[in-house]
């Protein structure tokens, strides 16, 4: 299943990224880096570009195969990118967890589709990887980012001064997790 193509609804889906993915993720990251920019770190322009983005996926799809991050892209009913969701720092053995980031692309969102995505992604983390907690961290003020988390179960459970260097300076984060399951940890040989 966390290889399968996931129908969200209204010709979108969410499917592991792969590097065709790159010339359409190019477009999407440029169409929507206005939107995006108070959310996101500061990006060379080579980041907007087809090329960036291929070597952006080589490095995502390598640490795939390491097991370290589980990247997936949102796409279009012409199966072009428009947004992307990555299970990062995956962590095995007793502790079980990783971190969620995610962007959508300007032309979709407030649709529904983050939380939608959130949710599958949830789901795939406890029932396929095994995971007991993801976590995910908001700049303060991304209101919209937070009411994503907040429906899908995240509880804000912090603040972190200075987290991470975005649109240009160090800005304050909300944290937020969702424990998935209190089950018994299995897979030892992880």
């Amino acid at each position: 299943m966390i290889d399968d193509v996931h129908p969200l609804g209204a010709g979108i889906r969410l499917r592991p990224t792969t590097m065709a993915d790159a010339a359409s993720r190019a477009a999407s990251l440029t169409r929507s880096r206005a939107y995006m920019k108070p959310w996101e770190p500061e990006r060379p322009e080579s980041f907007y570009t087809e090329e960036g983005q291929r070597e952006r996926l080589a490095g995502l799809l390598a640490d795939r195969a390491a097991g370290r991050v589980m990247p997936w892209v949102l796409c279009d009913g012409e199966d072009r990118a428009v947004g992307g969701f990555n299970l990062n720092a995956v962590a095995l053995g007793p502790f079980r967890s990783a971190t969620l980031g995610y962007w959508v692309d300007v032309a979709h969102a407030g649709r529904g589709l983050a939380t939608a995505a959130v949710r599958l992604i949830c789901e795939l983390a406890r029932d396929e990887l095994r995971l007991h907690r993801i976590e995910a961290g908001t700049v303060l003020d991304n209101t919209a980012s937070q009411r994503v988390l907040a429906k899908c179960g995240f509880e804000e459970f912090g603040m972190a001064p200075a987290y991470l260097h975005i649109d240009g300076e160090w800005r304050d984060h909300r944290l937020f997790q969702r424990i998935l399951h209190d089950g018994p940890v299995t897979g030892a040989e992880d």
